[in-house]
């Protein structure tokens, strides 16, 4: 079966979910979506549930060769396919969540359901022989729909918090700065000259520590015993 298309613009009133690369049979997959199709939501989920734990057979339309009649599907032909039920199982109930967010009501029906070949991957036996299996993978789509007048649950609507007073910016609501008198103009420079006089007296005691430094550096070390002392060179 091949991919589902929506029109455009009605996106909204569809949900779907898509499963890529599943390593199950292809087959199987295939007759259990095709158990689903067209049903409501709820009796899908509890056939695939029971089904899941080998309660409830799964009838096979096709693909059924040499299968046994099952009695709780009425004498026609059936399996327990739960591997491919579990991975069926997962992307409805994807498919369900993506209908909640997206706010569509609960009343809803598998519109689409189908299971394709996705690829074949080669393989080979070891020791150079020639036995080929390929490994082949599939994938799942699933399309829910609303049933014909059902009602959204309505949205709620979240209380507005309420303006939190903004901080006032840089220089604002403070006070004007006064003009400073003779005096205080004349008080700070002599702060300042005092600050400057020390921070000269603190550079002069640090010049003359680093001189005396070098001068003891530059003296002539005495001789180590045993050895001569160097002779200067006339």
């Amino acid at each position: 079966m091949y991919s589902c298309i929506i029109e455009k613009g009605k996106e909204g009133d569809f949900a779907s979910s898509r499963v890529e690369g599943v390593d199950a049979s292809v087959k199987d997959l295939v007759e259990v979506c095709g158990n689903i199709r067209y049903k409501p939501v709820g009796d899908a989920l509890a056939l695939l549930e029971a089904a899941a734990i080998g309660a409830m057979p799964i009838l096979y339309r096709g693909n059924n060769r040499h299968l046994g009649h099952r009695r709780e599907l009425g004498g026609r032909k059936g399996r327990y396919p739960k591997k491919s039920v579990k991975i069926v199982l997962k992307a409805l109930k994807s498919a369900i969540a993506n209908a909640q967010s997206k706010g569509l009501s609960e009343e809803l029906i598998v519109m689409h359901a189908c299971a394709n070949k996705k690829a074949e991957f080669g393989r080979l036996s070891s020791k150079g022989r020639r036995n080929y299996s390929g490994l082949i993978t599939a994938r799942i789509e699933i399309v829910l729909k609303e049933k014909e007048g059902a009602k959204r649950p309505e949205k709620k609507i979240k209380a507005e918090k309420p303006a939190e007073a903004k901080p006032e910016a840089k220089g604002e609501g403070k006070p004007e700065a006064k003009p400073l008198t003779a005096e205080k103009k004349a008080e700070q420079k002599l702060d300042s000259q005092a600050v400057k006089a020390e921070v000269k007296a603190d550079g002069r005691k640090l010049e003359s520590a680093r001189e005396s430094k070098v001068e003891h550096h530059h003296e002539a070390k005495a001789p180590l015993p045993g050895r001569k002392p160097v002779q200067k060179e006339k």
